[in-house]
């Protein structure tokens, strides 16, 4: 069962002892209460103030597991701390792997990296995290699960692939299969991975097909090219760190020396998503 007091308490007092500089945000105005503010800690949730607002205030609906893991992240909490809250919102902590929890001193870590793009995702390809240059050159990903799996849209939304140029969509597609199996044939019977297996395979014929050739992560794509609508081609070189467990990737992407891809990062780091007239 939920525990309304306990979780709304346990919300306020994470939010207070944490500064804007602990999760990246500037000092602003004077505050007349410690710590974030609330519209601070939806906003890093990815949830509307109200929402956030009605949580701490013993309101509301029961918040789901993606609401709870997204609080984790934005309140910087520990495994310890995930747990409890967790415990707290009425439902089961995930195993002691990092499984969508990142870690506050991993956030920290990415969170300094703003000159090239980061993305933080999970073993199944599902983002958590990235930096406002990786919303420029990979895209943004509202929305949740599915919605953010980057294996999973690679096959079922055609929109996924306009960031890539059109001859390298083979080895897209044939790296996302072996990178699969690899995590499949570590985590045989999780349900997640099954499910998304399964899924696939009845989505996409192009899935069945590479799925069936039984490639286990023999493939990689260390440099990727991506398409630009402001800046045009950047040549980038993609950097994969593994969280002890291998379950989390810390993915940066870095300019291939030797062609102009710095210049082109430093200059969408300026315009943003803005368009030029």
């Amino acid at each position: 069962m939920i525990d309304r007091d306990g979780l709304a308490d346990f919300l306020r007092r994470r939010r207070e002892v944490l500064h804007p500089a602990d999760v990246g945000l500037p000092d602003g105005a004077r505050r007349r209460t410690p710590g974030l503010r609330r519209e601070e800690v939806a906003q890093l949730a990815g949830m509307s103030t109200d929402y956030y607002s009605r949580l701490e205030q013993s309101r509301g609906a029961n918040p789901s597991e993606p609401i709870i893991a997204s609080l984790t992240r934005a309140l910087r909490c520990d495994l310890d701390e995930r747990d409890h809250l967790y415990h707290l919102a009425g439902l089961t902590p995930p195993l002691r792997r990092a499984g969508r929890h990142i870690s506050p001193g991993l956030l920290a870590l990415v969170s300094r990296l703003t000159d090239i793009p980061v993305v933080v995702c999970t073993d199944l390809d599902e983002v958590l995290w990235q930096n406002a240059l990786a919303d420029v050159v990979i895209g943004r990903r509202p929305g949740e699960g599915r919605a953010r799996n980057l294996t999973w849209l690679w096959f079922t939304d055609p929109a996924t692939r306009q960031i890539f140029p059109a001859e390298d969509w083979d080895a897209h597609s044939t790296f996302h299969v072996a990178d699969l199996r690899g995590t499949y044939s570590r985590r045989m019977g999780d349900r997640d991975v099954t499910e998304l297996v399964d899924d696939l395979i009845a989505r996409s014929e192009e899935f069945r097909t590479l799925w069936s050739r039984h490639d286990v992560a023999v493939q990689c794509l260390p440099r990727k090219r991506f398409v630009n609508a402001e800046v045009g081609d950047l040549d980038l070189v993609c950097e994969t760190l593994l969280t002890p467990a291998a379950d989390l990737r810390v993915r940066a992407f870095l300019p291939v020396e030797g062609t102009d891809a710095r210049e082109k990062l430093d200059l969408l780091g300026v315009i943003g998503t803005q368009s030029f007239a």
